[in-house]
């Protein structure tokens, strides 16, 4: 099995990337010029703007199964930074699809990652959000990953294209940047417990509640998808059951012997918030048999010793 990952070089890809070689794949991933990739697999440099850098790439390699992780993920970037939101995220899916439909290596398994967000305001009584949920984006990032969702339906039934949608929900886990929450919250933590912080921890909205799932458990179902997963259909990925942020922080805290102090950021608060994002994550169980196994505060232990450990080596 060959398997190409455009976007290989972020938090998602690298545990992707050991996740597809354990399984026996030969991986290839790409990265942008300025990135790298240390995982097991053969890298090639790939801007995903440049529509026929990714015909080329994909003709070199002729994957079996292409894993489309290239992505502007951040909300809070996409408030700042709009129009770069939607260049990589719509433009660029739109050149991935061209290249699939281009390709001379036929029947590719395209596996388009989306996310909860694309629920967006949801009815009072939609959770859990099954995929028939309409959408309803509450934010850029979320518009631009529905976007791509709907263009990936589209060249599916339109070209008869093997693909398969997937909206997954939070993911965090060791290696994630602090513009994550779980990451953020524990390495503040870290930082004021060496010292090299004042004990006072900033955060946004805690009465919000969100689906988490460890990314190693994400990358899990990403694959069984890719393996098992039926052409033409979308699946939440996801815990499948919400909570508080506040939990998160009183999860974290309770990690650390620091007395900190708890401060609202006006910085971290999003221009919209959605109160409570939780799937319905039957569909990729009865298709796959896959569920989350790894524990909520298992993912928060490991995040805070990451940066416990990370800080210490600079």
């Amino acid at each position: 099995m060959k398997t190409l990952i455009i976007g290989g070089a972020g938090f998602v890809g690298n545990y992707l990337i050991r996740e597809l070689r354990v399984a026996g794949q030969e991986v290839f991933a790409t990265c942008l010029e300025n990135e790298s990739i240390s995982g097991d697999c053969s890298v090639r440099t790939l801007d995903i703007m440049d529509g026929e850098a990714v015909k080329s790439v994909c003709e070199e390699i002729k994957p079996d199964t292409i894993y489309h992780l290239a992505a502007q993920s951040s909300v809070s970037v996409s408030w700042k930074k709009p129009q770069l939101t939607a260049e990589i995220n719509v433009v660029g899916t739109i050149n991935v699809l061209e290249a699939v439909r281009d390709s001379c290596k036929k029947n590719i398994r395209l596996m388009l990652i989306g996310s909860g967000e694309e629920y967006g305001y949801i009815r009072h009584d939609a959770c859990p959000i099954s995929e028939n949920e309409p959408l309803n984006p509450g934010n850029i990032y979320a518009a631009t990953k529905a976007c791509q969702g709907m263009l990936g339906v589209i060249y599916a039934r339109a070209y008869k294209m093997d693909i398969v949608m997937v909206r997954a929900f939070n993911h965090s886990g060791p290696g994630q940047l602090p513009v994550f929450v779980i990451s953020d919250f524990c390495r503040q933590i870290a930082l004021i417990e060496r010292g090299e912080a004042p004990a006072v921890i900033s955060v946004g909205n805690l009465a919000a509640k969100r689906d988490f799932t460890d990314v190693r458990d994400v990358v899990r179902a990403y694959r069984l998808l890719a393996e098992k997963g039926v052409s033409g259909r979308i699946y939440n990925v996801g815990r499948g059951r919400a909570a508080e942020i506040q939990y998160i922080l009183d999860t974290a805290l309770g990690l650390s012997d620091a007395d900190i102090e708890v401060k609202q950021d006006i910085s971290k608060m999003r221009a919209s918030d959605i109160p409570i994002i939780e799937p319905d994550v039957s569909l990729i169980f009865e298709d796959t048999g896959w569920k989350a196994e790894i524990s909520m505060e298992q993912t928060i232990e490991d995040t805070l010793a990451f940066w416990r450990e990370n800080l210490k080596e600079k």
